[in-house]
């Protein structure tokens, strides 16, 4: 090992060809696990290894060093200074070079190649030690057949047993039984010790923890058909293998079968089957065998103590292992840490935690330290007990003897009980402790910590902590177990949107939204955040972020973001901002359409702000009438006649009637022609209140335009309901007819104007709208 740690440690060594020296050759023999033939032959195989170490600078490393050790203890020709002395390391055995070839190198000819010629003849020692070097089961398989079907080595008994224990290990059960069943063939015996290593592999690490227990009964049935002798170490491999899977009842049959072939139990075979019984559950079962021990002048020991006292407590019968307890100490059998843990354990399970507490005293005033499993049981009663400073005693203790529980969920309850009796330094303590153990800490552990300083109002040190947990990105660890809750990010995004750090709490959420986290109260007070602070993109981007994966929006945030757009003078994307609202089954105030509808129309948007009107007057709210004539006025004017009667029909749809005379006057005084003659019209179709005054208006208008066949077609509507014959032009518009050739329609006009004047029933006054259904 060391060695191997002066090599990793070194600096790359460069090749450099030095001049042969026939004396080097020799010292080529310290690299080999066998001693190498002399003469002749023993010169031939160095110069085959130099000239390998040549081709692979990796290799050579230990070789070139002894080339020039080699050459430094040459005689020197002429006189030098005899330099200093300096301690030579121990060069790199060959076992440890073939390991590390393997490992950097794929399994290929030419990696063969190099082992050969690295190696003048394989022994049993030195094919020992490569399987027993070797970095994985792979590269040990590889080599185990290699060696042998290339004839450089016969295999022996212990390179099988070292082999099959290697893949039993590793859950390779089904080569290593390959490799034993073969074993026969090769004219090596079966003995017992090579089953047993398999047997243990299935039991432990194979399909006994598959729950394939009848290939270990398989290979064990096997042992008498093959001729070898089962002992007691067979059935107690056996006894564990299918205890571990709770077999219970088969452990029992195979007892009696060895008993049936005068096989004693020993104290060992007893607590192996009082242990399976205790795990099975089989109380009354592990309670006989116990018995059955003592009858058969079996004492039992330490070990069996601690199976009793450890089943009972999984039953909760503190009052029996207490018994048992003093009557290992009655015979002078002294407790070890294990059995006093065990106790403990058992203590803290049935919330007996001042008897825990009063055994751990006592194992110290014994000289026995208790180690990470003592402190991971007692400490989790003591936090559910809530004494707060024996748990802080203990923890100091643990880091003084640098003891890591075995549980990190304990610093978790350490956390929370410090915090729920206030003492936020000790909860701070907790934390420091975790460092200074080397324990990895987890979003939940800095959650739990960041939720209490918040509650108690040192957002500072919340601060702080949360700097740590941005900046190491502790929440984006993927082995990370404990998660941040709600209750702790939240306060903490909300007070950094509050004061102004709204960027910082973006970047905290943005790690969390990585993890899968997508809260609506987070993502609001982002959006609040940014619009308080003027940052309006900022904000709408966490809008569409929520839209994406949909999360609801506040109406509270919404409102923010659309008065930080209008602040900013921004009324296109306020106006978006209010879409996205409406999309999420928000209804704006009044006051908030009037803002937008406002900053809309003095930016010149006026079709804008006519859609923002629509989508007002849809949402029921009927305020800001007098933005509504505006903008109706405004259509008019500038052409948009079709979307301003549109607005019109919607409005007299929802109940609200605008100022029709208001609007003919202006149209008819600015000149406004088509789109008078267009609202007068559909007034008389809706028949809806209209002022005499402003038929006359509309009708001087048409004339003085020279548009005497639109006067003439809505003079007869109007008379045709009865609205009036006594308009001081009509004279005029039927001259004007005439002169254009127009006689029909002049003297139409003509004979309705008489007809009227003898019917005499012209109608004065105005009508109620009829509104439209």
């Amino acid at each position: 090992m060391t060695s191997m740690a002066y090599i990793s440690l070194s600096k790359p060594y460069r090749w450099r060809p030095r001049p042969f020296n026939p004396q080097s050759l020799t010292l080529l023999r310290l690299f080999s696990s066998t001693e190498s033939p002399t003469g002749a032959t023993a010169a031939t195989e160095s110069a085959t290894e130099a000239t390998e170490a040549t081709e692979s600078a990796t290799e050579a490393t230990a070789a070139t060093e002894a080339v020039a050790a080699a050459e430094a203890a040459a005689p020197a020709q002429t006189h030098v200074p005899k330099p200093k002395q300096h301690r030579h390391r121990n060069p790199e055995k060959t076992e440890d070079i073939i390991c590390r070839m393997m490992a950097n190198r794929a399994w290929t000819t030419r990696l063969q190649n190099s082992i050969r010629n690295l190696v003048p003849e394989f022994d049993h020692n030195l094919v020992w030690n490569v399987l027993h070097g070797a970095r994985n089961w792979e590269h040990a398989l590889q080599f185990f057949r290699w060696v042998e079907r290339s004839g450089l080595f016969k295999h022996d008994r212990e390179t099988h047993l070292k082999i099959i224990e290697i893949l039993g290990r590793n859950l390779k059960l089904n080569h290593a039984r390959c490799i034993l069943l073969d074993m026969p063939k090769k004219g090596v015996q079966l003995d017992e010790d090579l089953f047993l290593a398999l047997i243990d592999g299935y039991g432990k690490a194979g399909y006994g923890k598959a729950g394939i227990i009848q290939e270990s009964v398989k290979l064990f049935d096997s042992m008498k058909e093959l001729g070898v002798q089962r002992s007691l170490k067979s059935y107690e491999a056996l006894f564990k293998a299918i205890m571990r899977r709770g077999r219970y009842m088969m452990a029992k049959r195979y007892f009696n079968a060895m008993l049936s072939e005068g096989i004693e139990p020993d104290r060992h075979t007893y607590n192996v089957m009082i242990w399976g019984f205790f795990m099975s559950k089989r109380l009354e079962t592990a309670k006989r065998f116990y018995e059955d021990m003592k009858s058969r002048g079996i004492s039992p020991d330490l070990v069996t103590y601690n199976t009793m006292i450890h089943g009972y407590n999984r039953f909760k019968m503190m009052d029996e292992a207490e018994q048992l307890f003093v009557e290992l100490k009655g015979r002078n059998i002294e407790p070890n840490v294990i059995c006093y843990t065990t106790m403990i354990k058992g203590y803290v399970d049935v919330g007996r935690v001042d008897d825990a507490l009063r055994l751990f005293q006592e194992m110290k005033s014994f000289g026995i330290k208790p180690n990470a499993v003592t402190f991971s049981t007692l400490l989790p009663g003591l936090c559910e007990a809530e004494k707060k400073d024996e748990a802080v005693n203990m923890l100091k203790e643990m880091v003084q003897r640098y003891i890591a529980p075995k549980d990190n969920a304990i610093f978790e309850k350490l956390l929370t009980l410090m915090c729920k009796s206030g003492d936020l330094d000790a909860a701070a303590d907790v934390l420091k402790a975790m460092i200074r153990l080397s324990i990895p800490t987890e979003p939940g552990h800095y959650g739990i910590l960041i939720e209490n300083f918040c509650k108690a109002g040192v957002y500072d040190r919340a601060i702080k902590l949360l700097d740590k947990l941005i900046e190491k990105e502790i929440i984006l660890r993927p082995q990370s177990s404990i998660e941040l809750e709600a209750s702790a990010y939240n306060p903490m995004i909300e007070h950094l949107c509050n004061h102004g750090q709204t960027e910082k709490a973006e970047v905290f959420f943005r790690q969390l939204m990585k993890k899968g986290v997508q809260d609506s109260v987070a993502f609001n007070n982002l959006m609040c955040g940014h619009a308080k602070e003027g940052n309006s993109d900022s904000a709408f981007e966490i809008l569409r972020i929520m839209g994406r994966r949909g999360v609801p929006g506040e109406a509270d945030s919404y409102r923010l973001l659309i008065n930080s757009y209008l602040s900013k003078g921004e009324p296109a994307d306020a106006k978006t901002a209010l879409d996205s609202m409406l999309e999420s089954g928000h209804i704006p105030e009044s006051p908030l359409f009037r803002s937008v509808i406002e900053s809309l129309f003095e930016d010149g948007r006026v079709q804008t702000a006519s859609r923002v009107m629509k989508s007002m007057v849809e949402k029921g709210v009927k305020e800001n009438m007098d933005l509504v004539a505006k903008i109706l006025e405004a259509l008019f004017m500038r052409g948009h006649v079709e979307e301003a009667l549109g607005r019109i029909d919607l409005l007299m749809q929802s109940g609200c009637t605008p100022q029709f005379d208001s609007l003919l006057s202006v149209l008819a005084e600015k000149g406004k022609t088509i789109g008078a003659l267009k609202l007068l019209d559909f007034c008389l179709e809706r028949d809806c209140s209209v002022d005499f005054s402003s038929y006359d208006k509309v009708l001087d208008a048409l004339l003085e335009a020279g548009k005497t066949l639109n006067a003439y077609s809505i003079l007869c509507k109007i008379m045709e309901k009865g609205e009036a014959s006594d308009w001081s032009s009509t004279k005029d518009l039927i001259k004007s007819l005439n002169q254009e050739g127009n006689t029909k329609q002049a003297d139409i006009l003509s004979r309705m104007i008489k007809g009227g004047e003898k019917s005499g029933q012209s109608k004065k006054g105005k009508k109620e709208a009829v509104v439209a259904s």
